[in-house]
């Protein structure tokens, strides 16, 4: 049987840019839109979160922003791969 890693609504999310970096203020306010409505999974760095364009630094510390705030704000699990 296969595991199901998702369950219920998971939001694709842009990673929003200042000049020349990823823009971590906005981001906190994507990510708390995302949880105050319930969504069950917050997908970064996909293709709707110019990660093409990322370097691979860009996108590790986008992703540990992504957890660290999603751990913060509420208890749940938060998985990632790299």
């Amino acid at each position: 049987m296969k595991e199901i890693l998702f369950k219920g609504c998971g939001t694709a999310i842009v990673t929003p840019f200042s000049e020349n970096s990823v823009n971590f203020e906005e981001l906190k306010k994507l990510i708390e839109f995302q949880i105050s409505n319930e969504v069950d999974a917050i997908i970064v760095c996909g293709t709707t979160g110019e990660s093409s364009t990322m370097s691979e630094q860009e996108k590790k510390d986008t992703i540990k922003f992504v957890v660290d705030e999603v751990n913060r704000a509420h208890s749940s699990y938060c998985r990632y791969w790299f």
